[in-house]
């Protein structure tokens, strides 16, 4: 026989105690008692807990706030659900900006296999100087472009000026397309060029103050990514350029469709947070941090901002003799060391004139060839796009110049040293790729 004893009256509110130590007697007088169940002689209890887990969260749903999806992205990564995916929110917009790189490397590899045909069609065929002109050209207008694109970005900001650069980018691309002169085609590939001298600069700006921190690494890859991928676009859609000699005015017409995408993509991308305090619209600045980096985020970059931009004029005194000087002369040193051997190891001219030198050593295909160079510098940004982030910058950089010492060495053998002929071609070739 049992007997079950239920509480008469409920319990009221447990009121705050201040006490230094809590009083066990005080606190259970206000908790309610739970149920209890006596068997018979033996005084055995069974207790049951009154009040379920499930219960609080039907009568508390007001406590849940709403979280933006890099909060819950980042929640998630820390609680072990799923993959890492704290890099989505701000992927849209770096896409859509790694766009500007995808036209610079098309306009790269646009004229690698139809020189040979806008030559012969527009009246320069074997002049040598003309041809290089005419691939290069562009290099000069990028040159004006970069010197230029920093007073642009400090009064319209990112999002502008990546819509403004793309005038020059489809005007150039069209006229050359157009082009019935070695004038005009000069003169669109000028205007390509003053387009992606202001890319070149702005994409890694912006890119590196959209991405989280944790992924400015790998996000910063897309850039290389971008440039890969239209080196491969441009030299696989000139492989029918061997057979049909008007196919080059196709390609620049195409040329023109990724400016049209970057125009129009940059009216739905957010803008650089760190120009939008510079001017002073914070509140734009964290919407953009909240959503693109997470709602812990935003204080603590808005402080950063600030005091970034406060200090700004701290140092209108310097000089650029200061980069001659400890402790910024080895710094300055090997970052311009690293750029200037890097153009000098000659891929440039191997991405412009690659079909021209593999017609020379009496490859049939040499489109084909091309692209093989185009995939294998594809395949190079895959690897440090996953590495950057996990191995550091100095590695990547040390194994890179290592391999290409390696590559360099192997054509010298083949040019120097031709024992056998077809394996000086097998190792120039070799070389040439890696």
């Amino acid at each position: 026989m049992w007997v079950a004893t239920v509480p008469q009256q409920p319990a009221g509110p447990v009121p705050t105690i201040f006490t230094a130590r809590p009083n066990p007697k005080l606190v259970c007088r206000y908790l309610p008692k739970p149920k209890s169940f006596r068997f018979g002689a033996f005084g055995i209890r069974l207790r049951l807990n009154k009040y379920k887990v499930s219960a609080v969260k039907k009568q508390l749903p007001e406590l849940e706030t709403q979280k933006p999806d890099s909060e819950k992205l980042r929640v998630g990564q820390e609680k072990g659900e799923g993959f890492d995916l704290g890099w989505l929110p701000a992927f849209p917009h770096v896409f859509i900006a790694s766009m500007s790189n995808f036209l610079f490397g098309y306009h790269i590899g646009v004229m690698n296999g139809p020189i040979v045909s806008i030559a012969r069609e527009l009246g320069f065929e074997g002049n040598s100087i003309l041809e290089g002109l005419v691939v290069s050209i562009f290099i000069v207008g990028a040159f004006l472009g970069s010197i230029g694109c920093g007073f642009i970005v400090d009064k319209l900001g990112c999002r502008r000026t990546f819509q403004i650069a793309t005038i020059p980018l489809i005007l150039g691309a069209l006229i050359s397309a157009q082009a019935h002169s070695l004038d005009e085609v000069i003169l669109g590939r000028f205007l390509v060029g003053l387009g992606i001298g202001v890319d070149t600069v702005l994409v890694p700006i912006y890119i590196s103050e959209i991405a989280p921190t944790k992924y400015r690494g790998s996000l910063g890859a897309l850039c290389q990514i971008g440039t890969c991928l239209g080196i491969i676009s441009s030299l696989f859609l000139g492989i029918p350029s061997e057979s049909d000699p008007h196919w080059w005015k196709t390609m620049l017409y195409i040329a023109s469709i990724p400016g049209f995408i970057l125009a129009l993509g940059m009216q739905f991308a957010v803008d650089s947070p760190r120009w939008l305090c510079k001017v002073g619209r914070l509140n734009d600045a964290k919407a953009v941090i909240k959503n693109v980096w997470g709602a812990s985020e935003v204080e603590k970059a808005i402080e950063e901002f600030q005091s970034v931009i406060k200090n700004d004029g701290s140092d209108l005194d310097s000089s650029w003799l200061e980069l001659l000087q400890e402790p910024n002369s080895r710094v300055a040193f090997i970052g311009g060391s690293l750029f200037v051997l890097q153009q000098f190891a000659g891929i440039n001219g191997v991405l412009y004139f690659s079909s021209l030198t593999f017609q020379d050593v009496g490859i049939t295909s040499s489109a084909l060839a091309s692209l093989l160079i185009g995939v294998t510098n594809f395949a190079g940004a895959l690897c440090a796009l996953y590495l950057i982030d996990k191995q550091g910058r100095q590695k990547l950089l040390i194994g890179s110049y290592l391999g290409m010492a390696v590559s360099m060495f192997l054509v010298v053998c083949a040019i120097s040293f031709p024992i056998d002929e077809q394996l000086s071609d097998n190792l120039s070739i070799l070389g040439t790729v890696m």
